[in-house]
């Protein structure tokens, strides 16, 4: 088969659709056409580190080994650290560790970290020692905090030059950086004291002081910051990047807005992985055993809960002999229930993720989200009702005598239950946020329990009391 096309951003998605059919085949034409392979890296990174992901590890490795360290540094920046430490698990150590010392210091901590220790150390060992330094410092941040976050390539000046002087210093940086969204303004001690705004500086006269041009006391933060904050002062100031600063305020870096935009990314599906007991953190390339230990003590706790819902419902043994059809009425209740509160909740996380809930609003918000669930229950109930009474009277679930009580008590069931799905469902997450805890944290568990417990054993309570 042929590849061959003008563009290669067009090549590279015919290579991807390909790779999902036939990976070994596009391998051998990338082998085959190396030039092609090449003007691919060249043209666009982030498409050739596509058609990588589609390939097999031993096949992406050989392909990054051909490029230029320059090149593969570009690719590698493009794919996920966690997959990235995957593909270059087979790429001789020489070609890893240059392409490693061609990408900024950020990126390559946090592909680094990735590796396994052996690997990393033998890295580590053989790049040159500012980089390792560097790299090192950033590897020992919280990979969640703005110190794992930043970028240390950022463009600063001096704060007693002219404002002529200033405008050529820029010129030359625009040379040495890619990013010149900022530059930031430091005493002779590194400390940060202002940022240079463009618009201001161009019109004014080459002979006024820079320290006259500059905005004071720009908003920064530490590098333990976690990333929620670095996003809400990126967000609140409406900043394209933050300046991190040490409790000294010393500049030491930027989280530019690419990184906080992942950093959002992030914090939102940790927020679902801790929702359900995931491990925070984790995602499809994590070790196995790792996995495991993260997972498994959620699972044990959403055993021991399912015990005191399987107790709840062994009380009530006794309507069940009477009305048989209750044990098949009953998952529908709890199954609206747990859907109703999973909607609450899931709002509810989202609006906490994005910090618009302050507590002079919490009573309002729940009062809302239970009228929710009183109009959904409502609604629900009513249909429920007649489809129970419609399919009792055909038979379709088994005799009764009673199919007016039946009918009646689970539609009462689904309007309680509800209801109170969609006040746990807003209510748990506010409630572990007011016990200092990440109100995601296994937030769904405990809605679960809430909901089977007063689904299963509210529907039998008010049955018994009704038939």
């Amino acid at each position: 088969m042929r590849f061959r096309l003008r563009k290669p951003r067009e090549l590279a998605r015919t290579l991807v659709d390909a790779a999902r059919r036939d990976r070994e085949e596009v391998a051998e034409y990338l082998e085959l056409n190396p030039e092609e392979w090449v003007a691919l890296v060249d043209s666009s990174p982030s498409d050739a580190a596509d058609v990588l992901e589609e390939l097999r590890e031993e096949d992406a490795a050989d392909l990054l080994a051909r490029l230029s360290p320059e090149d593969a540094a570009d690719v590698l920046e493009e794919i996920a650290p966690e997959l990235a430490a995957e593909l270059v698990e087979n790429v001789p150590l020489a070609n890893l560790t240059a392409a490693l010392a061609a990408m900024p210091d950020e990126a390559a901590a946090d592909l680094i970290s990735e590796l396994d220790d052996e690997t990393s150390e033998d890295v580590l060992s053989l790049i040159d020692d500012t980089t390792e330094a560097a790299v090192r410092n950033l590897m020992d941040y919280p990979p969640d905090a703005a110190g794992g976050l930043m970028t240390t390539d950022i463009a600063s000046l001096p704060v007693g030059l002219t404002t002529g002087e200033a405008v050529e210093r820029i010129r030359q940086l625009d040379e040495l950086y890619d990013d010149l969204s900022y530059v930031y303004v430091v005493d002779e001690d590194q400390r940060l004291v202002g940022v240079v705004p463009f618009r201001q500086l161009m019109f004014k006269r080459p002979g006024a002081a820079l320290g006259d041009v500059m905005v004071e006391n720009p908003v920064a933060v530490g590098p333990l910051t976690d990333r929620e904050e670095v996003a809400a002062v990126c967000q609140q100031y409406h900043l394209l990047g933050v300046p991190v600063v040490d409790d000294q305020s010393r500049l030491l870096g930027m989280v530019t807005n690419d990184a906080v935009i992942e950093a959002i990314q992030d914090e939102a599906t940790e927020d679902f992985a801790a929702a359900v007991g995931a491990g925070v953190g984790e995602n499809v390339y994590t070790n196995v055993t790792h996995s495991f230990r993260m997972r498994s003590p959620w699972l044990v706790l959403n055993l021991g809960l399912a015990f005191v819902v399987a107790f709840v419902i062994e009380r009530q043994t006794g309507i069940i002999s009477e009305e048989p059809v209750l044990a098949a009425l009953m998952p529908v209740v709890a199954l609206l229930g747990g859907n109703s509160g999973n909607q609450s909740l899931a709002v509810m996380i989202r609006s906490l993720a994005s910090d618009d809930v302050p507590s002079a609003q919490v009573p309002g918000i729940l009062i809302r989200q239970t009228g929710v669930g009183i109009l959904n229950g409502a609604l629900l109930a009513l249909f429920s009702g007649a489809m129970t009474l419609g399919l009792l009277t055909i038979d379709i679930f088994g005799s009764t005598e009673n199919h007016v009580g039946v009918a009646v008590t689970i539609a009462v069931a689904l309007f309680v239950n509800l209801t109170i799905a969609s006040l746990a469902g807003a209510g748990i997450p506010l409630l572990l946020r007011k016990l200092g805890q990440d109100p995601a944290l296994a937030s769904a568990i405990f809605l679960t329990l809430l909901t089977d417990t007063v689904g299963f054993g509210g529907f039998l309570f008010i049955a018994s009391i009704l038939l």
